[in-house]
């Protein structure tokens, strides 16, 4: 499975961005779509998780701010974000995994990953 993440980009606080991340290859093995991120100097932290059946949790963080979704036809899983504020600076990456329950370094795929600059 191959994940191509982009989507990413400067914004100003309070600004929308959103995050796209097609996948090929494998993909009938996948159940769960994820969004982590990493931000200088901290650790990578989940942001938003989808199953096959359109089950979602989200980081709090990022709740009422964030929405995941998924295209089964394209194949594809988007992050919309909005209200975006500057502590949400970081690398996005998009990761998959055949089990649901899977998180973090567990994830079978991963993408690489795509820049979000919030400005203050």
């Amino acid at each position: 499975v191959q994940l191509q993440a982009s989507g990413g980009g400067l914004v100003q606080a309070g600004g929308s961005l959103r995050l796209s991340c097609a996948a090929s290859g494998s993909i009938f093995s996948i159940n769960l779509m994820a969004w982590y991120r990493q931000a200088p100097g901290k650790q990578r932290e989940l942001v938003a998780s989808i199953t096959s059946g359109g089950s979602a949790i989200y980081a709090d963080s990022v709740k009422g701010r964030f929405t995941i979704s998924r295209d089964k036809v394209k194949n594809t899983v988007y992050l919309q974000m909005n209200s975006l504020k500057p502590e949400d600076t970081a690398v996005y990456y998009c990761a998959a995994d055949p089990l649901p329950w899977r998180v973090g370094d567990r994830l079978n795929y991963w993408g690489q990953g795509t820049q979000v600059t919030v400005s203050s």
